[in-house]
């Protein structure tokens, strides 16, 4: 089955395209994809495969900063990744993370990703490694640990160079991150 991929930021997608994606993260995610996650997902760059059927899979890729050793670095947040059900395991999550790792690797410092128990082994596949180190967020009142995105958190590093996992990643705050 043919299929297209398309490459484009939040503002260029139709009110249309944007329901189609919030439909298959709904179902990608099987109901457990709220209101902040497709916030979390909107604003940056977005790849769409499509296929006869319509949209097959997608991911998106916002801009954050995280703090780590007094630096603040620019990066590549991956986010709402997801594949229509009955064609997973077809190789369209790699198409998708694919476009996604050369943006993050030719316009950020950094990659990041949380992942579900469900992609990790994707996202462990194609090079991107665990943060073996803490994960805080710079939330309203201060520096804020998130003990439940450790283990789950992967990173790509780019032009960042080797980050030392004695010191913490410090994200920046949205809402839903804190509780």
């Amino acid at each position: 089955m043919a299929t297209r991929l398309r490459t484009a930021h939040t503002a260029d997608l139709a009110p249309g395209d944007l329901r189609d994606v919030r439909e298959l993260l709904d179902a990608a995610f099987d109901g457990d994809f709220g209101d902040h996650d497709w916030d979390h997902g909107l604003g940056g760059l977005h790849v769409l495969v499509h296929d006869a059927r319509g949209l097959a899979a997608h991911g998106s890729v916002v801009q954050r900063r995280v703090l780590h050793r007094g630096r603040s670095l620019r990066t590549g947040y991956v986010e709402a990744v997801g594949v229509r059900a009955d064609v997973r395991r077809t190789g369209l999550g790699g198409r998708v993370m694919a476009e996604l790792e050369r943006i993050v690797d030719g316009a950020y410092a950094l990659g990041a990703l949380s992942a579900s128990e469900e992609g990790a082994a994707l996202y462990a596949a194609r090079g991107w490694q665990v943060w073996p180190g803490r994960i805080c967020v710079l939330g309203p009142d201060g520096v804020v640990r998130l003990p439940e995105e450790e283990g789950a958190t992967f990173v790509r590093p780019s032009s960042a160079g080797p980050l030392d996992p004695a010191h913490e990643l410090v994200f920046d705050w949205r809402d839903g991150d804190v509780l």
